[in-house]
């Protein structure tokens, strides 16, 4: 097996390595996303008037699951699998940008999985705003090798077009019939008159795209944006967050009920439940949270995946005598959203011997400084070598370094100065000073598009194995280099018990 992130900066993908295969596997032409491009921001501007004159999304979600049950969906929503007892199925989270870093995951994806039952694609399919056009260079020709079904729940990217282009691609719907227009001078009128609407989708180009991936062993029609999946020992639960995080009245009510089944369950989210330490119940119109049914030890849930947040993290809470593993999974493709800035943790009983996260927080910070030094013309002040990052993560966090050295490097003001600049995570209680925008901001100021860096791309994808005893979970990396392509380095493993 080869070195992971945790053994050796080679592991992680430094130094003057060959890249990787997965450039042929790409388009001739591709689109260059950029998140500082008025033309990309634009289109994706229903979360914000989401939240400033309501958010749509849960009558637009009874009204797709209308349509798909007047079609025959089953009414539980449950797409019953025959698996047998011993199998295993994949995750990858926030995947289709469609550049570099998103296919540099598929050579190992597809070396890692190919025994699999199937796949599931934890958030956010298709960037910038889920169009139905743009299915084919990021969610079928990547994929088009993978011999096995793949489910999907949408994130809130698929959201921005009214889920047409993800419900077309993943439940063979149609475009839902236009609605009547608001009354006048409302905040729904006003919303309307803002909105992104969908576009008509290209049929001749979407039926070329659906031609990558036509072979019967790939095929599955699942029954909308938030289903259940029956296979083997297990039952897999995955619900549709929407536009902002959260759940409608009625999909409460459904996850409630799929939640009683006497069977050990897994739960798939749009938004993780615990993330960059800290605890994001998720709330359900009307009352209560989604942790309010993981936890409830009668629904027998071992752990809760969640896509949205660009990186891995692992966080095992004790409940009610028992542990449940709440994952991050989303470093599937798109820009990687920094773990530098991840606080020392200590959350829901959960410390730093137990937390587990890739990119590790030094080869994080050392990778946006790269970025921020080529992006602001500075590159001698701010580019941080991994040795040194490691080294100032360490000391800010006190704590020992996760990856040893063969000679520890020397913290200088200067790398001191540059790892406050760019967030990195102190010691509760030690405080912050001047720094530049922070966490999800700054990475989003700053994103590292495909126009702008080059491996290590620290992606990320999970593999599950099931008994029916346990459920093994491994979190493989993904740089971009040969060398990771040919034998995907484990970076974080954990068996989990079903009894």
């Amino acid at each position: 097996m080869s070195d992971s992130s945790r053994d050796t900066a080679a592991g992680a993908g430094w130094g003057d390595s060959e890249r990787g295969d997965y450039r042929l596997l790409m388009p001739q032409r591709v689109e260059k996303l950029s998140w500082l491009d008025p033309r990309t921001l634009w289109p994706a501007r229903n979360g914000v008037l989401a939240s400033w004159f309501g958010d749509p999304t849960g009558r637009t979600r009874a009204r797709w699951a209308e349509q798909r049950a007047a079609a025959g969906a089953p009414a539980d929503r449950v797409i019953r699998r025959d698996d047998p007892d011993h199998f295993s199925f994949m995750v990858i989270g926030d995947t289709g940008e469609g550049d570099d870093a998103q296919y540099a995951v598929v050579p190992g994806f597809l070396k890692v999985g190919q025994d699999t039952s199937f796949a599931i694609l934890a958030s956010d399919v298709v960037y910038p705003v889920g169009s139905a056009d743009e299915y084919g260079t990021k969610f079928h020709r990547p994929y088009r090798d993978y011999q096995a079904p793949v489910y999907a729940i949408p994130g809130n990217h698929d959201w921005y077009e009214d889920l047409q282009g993800f419900m077309r691609v993943f439940c063979d719907a149609p475009p839902l019939a236009p609605q009547p227009a608001p009354r006048p001078l409302t905040r729904a009128w006003l919303r309307a008159l803002l909105w992104h609407r969908p576009r008509p989708v290209d049929e001749q180009r979407l039926a070329a795209a659906q031609e990558l991936r036509s072979a019967p062993a790939q095929q599955a029609v699942q029954p909308g944006p938030y289903w259940a999946i029956d296979a083997g020992p297990v039952r897999i639960v995955g619900i549709d967050t929407g536009l902002l995080g959260t759940l409608d009245a009625e999909q409460g009510r459904w996850l409630r009920e799929v939640s009683r089944a006497d069977v050990p369950k897994i739960l798939v989210t749009g938004s993780p439940l615990y993330v960059d330490g800290e605890h994001h119940p998720c709330a359900i119109e009307g009352g209560g949270t989604v942790d309010d049914i993981v936890r409830d030890p009668a629904h027998r849930y071992v752990a809760a995946i969640g896509g949205d947040i660009h990186n891995y993290q692992r966080y095992p809470v004790a409940v009610d005598g028992r542990t449940v593993q709440y994952v991050v999974a989303g470093g599937g493709g798109a820009f990687m959203h920094a773990t530098h800035t991840i606080p020392r943790v200590s959350v829901a009983g959960v410390g730093e011997d137990d937390f587990r996260c890739y990119p590790l927080r030094g080869d994080s910070l050392a990778f946006y400084s790269r970025l921020y030094g080529r992006r602001l013309r500075m590159p001698r002040f701010f580019t941080l070598g991994e040795a040194e990052a490691t080294a100032v993560i360490a000391e800010r966090l006190g704590v020992a370094p996760t990856r040893s050295q063969a000679a520890p490097a020397r913290v200088t003001r200067r790398v001191r100065l540059v790892a406050g600049l760019l967030g990195a995570g102190r010691r509760p209680g030690r405080r912050a000073w001047l720094r530049l925008p922070v966490r999800k901001t700054y990475t989003q100021l700053f994103s590292p598009g495909s126009a702008t860096y080059s491996p290590p791309f620290f992606k990320s994808f999970l593999r599950l194995d099931v008994s029916p005893d346990s459920v093994r979970l491994r979190c493989f990396s993904a740089t971009g280099n040969r060398a990771q392509e040919l034998d995907p380095p484990v970076e974080d493993e954990v068996i989990i018990p079903l009894r």
